[in-house]
């Protein structure tokens, strides 16, 4: 069996006394895409942190290609690729300036330096824009600069923190199939995002964090799987007609729908025969629902109903 690129056993890390990861496992195959999932305060970044060598474990282990991030760091810097949420690159070069930098300081041999900058400038589609200063690009084009810069030196390994953040949804679309073809090349991409969606479409296994432990672990369609594989949404109109209704479900049909204002969600295998049963259930009780909606369960579902939180701002 293949040896996993990046491997985390019982990894710790403190901070006085609060603990932003509570000895997490997890192990991403090489050559795939992982995705890193949690609401706010969960430890996604601290466990980037980690992986990346800014930041030293308290307790726990953790691998990228065999080498200790901790015992071998030079050695896992010179493997990994890292663009965080904002673009790291020098707005005041042009980018191809800022790739040939960049190029420099992870010593390139000189004679790769304009050769690698314009490949990676093209790949990005960024020729055009390449000799004009990196404050004039858009966002969408700082942040494909941004990646570029992180491939510079060819890393099997690339860290994507929330990559796609503040892009119009054209360029997060381009964003993802770049990362496709990376992936198709070869490279292990572990990303963080604040966008089910994202990872639900690049993803080929994700660990959800709550609380600085991970609470899932598996394929995104394994997991749709597991939590139900019908959502019936009900929109009811009013708030307290909403509450009645749940009162209802859980008494009667020991159910516990989710409720989001006038919304109740609940998750099912069995989706057409609960919807007859809610239906004849709150018709006879005079509320039956202004709107019906029946659906597949989205890996945003997944996320509530592990963690208790919806997906909404940057983590």
């Amino acid at each position: 069996m293949t040896a996993p690129a990046i491997r985390v056993a019982g990894l710790t890390r403190r901070f006085g006394g609060v603990t932003a990861l509570d000895a997490i496992d997890f192990a991403v195959p090489a050559g795939t895409v992982f995705g890193l999932l949690g609401p706010n305060g969960a430890g996604k970044t601290t466990a980037i942190r980690i992986l990346t060598t800014i930041l030293r474990p308290t307790a726990g282990r953790a691998e990228v290609l065999g080498r200790d991030v901790v015992a071998a760091a030079p050695a896992v810097r010179r493997l990994i690729g890292l663009a965080g949420q904002y673009a790291a690159v020098d707005a005041n070069l042009t980018g191809r300036e800022n790739l040939r930098l960049i190029g420099r300081l992870t010593r390139l041999p000189a004679t790769r330096l304009a050769p690698r900058a314009a490949e990676l400038l093209d790949r990005f589609d960024l020729t055009g824009a390449a000799d004009r200063p990196v404050r004039t690009y858009s966002g969408g084009m700082r942040r494909r600069l941004d990646v570029a810069a992180a491939l510079v030196a060819d890393p099997p390994v690339l860290f994507l923190d929330e990559p796609t953040t503040g892009l119009d949804p054209q360029s997060r679309t381009a964003l993802w199939q770049l990362i496709r073809e990376l992936v198709a090349d070869g490279t292990t991409v572990l990303l963080t995002t604040q966008y089910l969606e994202e990872a639900d479409r690049l993803a080929h296994r994700v660990a959800v964090l709550a609380e600085g432990r991970v609470v899932a672990d598996d394929a995104p369609g394994v997991l749709k799987a597991r939590l139900g594989t019908t959502v019936i949404e009900l929109g009811m109109g009013e708030d307290p007609r909403a509450a009645r209704a749940a009162g209802l479900v859980r008494d009667r049909l020991r159910l516990a729908p989710e409720q989001e204002g006038a919304l109740l969600r609940l998750a099912t295998p069995d989706g057409s025969l609960l919807l007859l049963d809610l239906l004849h259930l709150l018709e006879g009780e005079a509320l039956a629902p202004r709107t019906i909606a029946v659906r597949e369960a989205s890996l945003d579902d997944v996320y509530l109903a592990l963690t208790g939180h919806r997906t909404g701002g940057p983590t």
